[in-house]
């Protein structure tokens, strides 16, 4: 087999690149359809050279031992990792890296049927050695530099959103010290302009302290805390806080009569930071002095809780994008971009399905589905 494969390496090579191409994405560049089969193949070679001419044992250097377990230090184990990487950072997935090694063995093994070569058994059980040892070394190390490449990923994702915290945070904070400075010097009241300032500037710190934990609480995959609890309390308890925050927006807030009989089992504070979320988002984006409205109702077996605001509608495509992460919709940018994925995965952590419909040109309405329970002559059922 050594001298087949050096007379027919060109020959192999341009098998598996066809073989690959297959396989490949569109535009996927030349030099990516060909990585890393040369260089294991040109070590094969070497392994059949030692093996052939020089004693066995010293094949070991070039392609390893077999039957797996901790690795030694092999050319074929060296240069497999550093494939293993190189695939990674072309966009390669795991399968990939495993059909890469498989098309260099079908390569050969096809060609030497088609030329009437004969192949070893020795040769052949060196031939799934190598593949045995570059295929585990290479997912080895393809695994460990896709993990460290999320890591990454991940934390940079983390040291963005905490950039973005502590700048709202530092605004909000400002805003409020600079209104409190001016209120205590003596020259303005309470219930004036500054007031309101420094109203809106607390209220902005409560709401953007409530989503960090909900959404600290539900990335970290915290433990759901379900208890069946009174849907008319729970929503006159944000109506409590909610009608604070209109007035401080300049909006109107309608709020519709619950049945007392209706109950819901879920996490209290995550339901309230999700509803919650939806009330800020709909006095954000609402019109000056329009009306919000929040209503909480029983359809056959199902509690939904409706927010509906007077943004005006969605922009097209605003329906699919807006529960993602960082993601501004309206003309006023102030917050994290945060609140509706937050709320959507607390409403998610609760069984439950947030959804949002368009009525263009008034608003839209954004719908918390959760499953029905009731109260039974005062008792939770």
């Amino acid at each position: 087999m050594h001298d087949f494969l050096i007379a027919n390496r060109a020959e192999l090579i341009a098998r598996c690149r066809t073989k690959v191409a297959q396989r490949a994405s569109p535009g996927m560049l030349e030099e990516e359809l060909q990585h890393g089969v040369t260089v294991f193949l040109d070590q094969l070679i070497k392994t059949l050279a030692v093996e052939r001419f020089v004693d066995t044992s010293r094949s070991r250097k070039v392609s390893g031992r077999a039957g797996g377990g901790k690795p030694a230090l092999s050319e074929i184990g060296e240069s497999a990792a550093l494939h293993g990487k190189e695939l990674l950072q072309h966009g390669f997935t795991v399968e990939e890296v495993v059909h890469d090694y498989g098309d260099l063995c079908q390569a050969i093994t096809d060609l030497a049927f088609e030329r009437g070569a004969a192949i070893g058994v020795d040769e052949f059980r060196t031939l799934n050695r190598c593949l045995d040892n570059a295929i585990a070394t290479a997912v080895t190390e393809f695994g460990y530099q896709h993990d460290f490449v999320m890591a990454g990923l991940q934390a940079d994702a983390l040291n963005e959103r905490l950039g973005f915290f502590a700048h709202e945070l530092r605004n909000l904070l400002c805003t409020a010290t600079l209104a409190l400075s001016i209120i205590k010097e003596g020259n303005v009241g309470l219930t004036g302009a500054t007031g309101g300032v420094l109203d809106r500037a607390l209220i902005g710190l409560a709401n953007l302290i409530g989503r960090s934990l909900a959404d600290v609480r539900a990335t970290a995959d915290m433990e759901v805390q379900h208890r069946l609890f009174s849907l008319a309390d729970f929503i006159a308890e944000i109506k409590l806080s909610a009608t604070l925050e209109a007035k401080v927006k300049g909006c109107v807030l309608t709020v519709s009569h619950v049945d007392p009989l209706l109950a819901v089992d879920a996490d209290r504070d995550l339901l309230l930071s999700a509803t919650g979320n939806l009330l800020q988002n709909a006095f954000k984006f609402s019109h000056a002095h329009s009306e919000v409205t929040l209503n909480a109702y029983s359809s056959a077996d199902r509690i939904l809780i409706d927010v509906e605001d007077h943004c005006g509608g969605l922009p097209p495509g605003a329906a699919e994008r807006m529960f993602n992460s960082f993601t501004q919709m309206g003309a006023d940018t102030s917050g994290l971009g945060l609140g509706l994925s937050i709320s959507r995965r607390s409403v998610e952590a609760n069984h439950g399905i947030l959804s949002v419909r368009d009525i263009p040109g008034t608003g839209c309405v954004f719908t918390i589905d959760l499953p029905r329970h009731a109260l039974v002559t005062g008792v939770l059922s």
